[in-house]
């Protein structure tokens, strides 16, 4: 099956323990990274000299280091809301089984990371990401588990030639060293655009000839060919605003959006569930005018029950005093003005209330993206008003609606077309994949041509990731729980994350098989 194929997954813990501490850090991934921090446990207590490990306690390896000449594993238990640290040798026996992981991953997170050594992974299909075709190897509807046995090739350069060879592991071949009798020089150097990113900002501008390019992907990244000659003219962080199309069926697309865009935007009204994500939403740029599509009765008599077609203009949240069993308790609820006839009407809503609201708009203005993520707080909705006519396919204006989520951050590469370099445009390291070899240090043009503006349209899987991996202080706060508390102020319960880390995602080292046919 290939890694292609779209899909969230749920690791099965495997139910073979492993024996030792070093055949875990043999057969286990253990990095910097999320992926790289494996939970285990022992059926036993661990006793160390400045901690006992308790039986059944989930501890985290983080990392592999050598003290004082003896290897061992940094790892770490929580207690009380604490982390512990401490050190596990080697040398240490015992049963160790792997902890039940409710994260989910897609297949290459899975392969990459997730598969030990010499042992199959069994996986169950969280969700898909695309809707099922024909070329999904899956059944559709398939909601069960998978046995992966991951199935390697090697990836090799010729002496001779300047494309990229796949060796599959099956070839039965006999394979001789002959390192120290070549000059690893005269083979080419292949590099990903991650190891093209870790060069140093001294060696751009530099000239590229594509080994192995991008493939079905649009303009202008399907001028990537294999062979083709690019300038890489600088390396550098920049902003893009994600966004997904608004509509109430899937698959829905998504965006990112450079703040060089051009077009002009209209604003769309927004959907909110709740009383809180009225709160959320509220600014004190302009009033927020909302209906209510749902019907709400109050369980008490301070509290407003809200009718359908009912509009209300919000403005600020407070503490209310309501009866409950015989005693007073406080709660939080959002002031608001009904708007009636010929008069408004002060009410408090519950912030637990579970209801629905429709934005009413009354700005007509044009926004820029700029003004937008100035002056407004994400998420917004919008409607392309005047298309960028820098672009020669604007896919933003044929969209009925879009929903700016958040800002991202993310790497790229300023390349040209070393033929003609007439215009340049910005390729993302991270979801291009694509190898190069460097033909020299210096391109022939120092300053780059006039910057293209692209919109880059992403898969469902990479706009997960976009979402998993960006801080999650851009997210809003969670919503507070269905019914009161008894405390003085409710407690807001903190909404169950997808993800525990903000980290980057892993960066996938290829090793090069170096060939000479005679």
């Amino acid at each position: 099956m290939s890694l292609n194929i779209l899909g969230l997954y749920k690791v099965v813990a495997d139910k073979t323990p492993y024996v030792s501490i070093e055949e875990i850090t043999r057969k286990v991934s253990i990095g910097l990274t999320r992926f790289g921090h494996p939970c285990f446990y022992s059926p036993e207590d661990i006793k160390l000299a400045n901690i006992t490990i308790k039986h059944g306690e989930q501890i985290t390896f983080n990392s592999v280091e050598e003290v004082n000449g003896t290897m061992t594993v940094n790892c770490g238990v929580v207690r009380n809301n604490q982390s512990h640290s401490f050190m596990l040798p080697f040398s240490q026996e015992g049963k160790f089984y792997e902890c039940e992981d409710d994260q989910i991953y897609t297949l290459k997170e899975i392969a990459e990371w997730k598969i030990p050594k010499c042992r199959n992974r069994i996986v169950k299909l969280s969700s898909t990401l695309h809707m099922w075709d024909s070329s999904n190897p899956l059944p559709e509807n398939f909601d069960g588990c998978l046995i992966l046995t991951p199935v390697y090739e090697v990836r090799a350069v010729m002496k001779f030639r300047k494309d990229i060879v796949h060796i599959l592991s099956d070839l039965d071949v006999e394979v001789k060293d002959i390192t120290d009798c070549y000059d690893i020089s005269s083979f080419l150097q292949p590099l990903s655009l991650e190891d093209v990113f870790e060069r140093t900002s001294k060696e751009f501008p530099m000239v590229a000839e594509i080994m192995e390019g991008p493939s079905g992907n649009p303009k202008p990244y399907n001028l990537l060919y294999t062979g083709k000659e690019i300038i890489i003219y600088k390396k550098y962080q920049a902003t893009r605003v994600l966004a997904s199309e608004i509509r109430s069926d899937s698959p829905k697309r998504h965006f990112l959006i450079p703040m060089s865009y051009k077009g002009k935007f209209k604003r769309r009204p927004r959907e909110f569930p709740t009383a809180y994500d009225l709160e959320i939403a509220r600014s004190e740029k302009e009033q927020l005018h909302v209906v209510a599509t749902k019907a709400f009765d109050s369980p008490h008599k301070e509290l407003f029950s809200v009718s359908v077609g009912d509009q209300f203009l919000v403005q600020q949240c407070q503490t209310s005093e309501v009866p409950y069993e015989g005693r007073k308790k406080f709660i939080d609820v959002l002031a608001c003005e009904q708007i009636l006839s010929d008069t408004y009407k002060k009410v408090l809503l519950p912030m637990y209330m579970e209801g629905g609201f429709v934005e009413v708009i009354h700005d007509k203005k044009q926004y820029q993206l700029s003004e937008i993520c100035k002056e407004f707080r994400l998420p917004f909705n919008v409607k392309v008003s005047v298309r960028d006519l820098s672009i020669e396919e604007d896919v933003l204006a044929a969209v009925p609606g879009l929903q700016f989520e958040e800002e991202i951050t993310d790497s790229y590469l300023l390349i040209s077309s070393a033929s003609s370099p007439m215009e340049s445009w910005e390729i993302p390291v991270c979801r291009l994949n694509m190898s190069v070899h460097l033909l020299s240090k210096d391109g022939q043009t120092v300053l780059p041509p006039v910057t293209k503006t692209t919109v880059e349209e992403i898969s469902e899987e990479q706009y997960y990731m976009m979402r998993r991996y960006e801080n999650q202080t851009l997210h809003p706060p969670p919503r507070p729980p269905k019914k009161p508390t008894l405390a003085p102020k409710p407690v807001f319960a903190v909404a169950k994350q997808d993800v525990s880390d903000v980290l980057q995602a892993p960066k996938v080292n290829l090793k090069w098989l170096y060939l000479n046919i005679y």
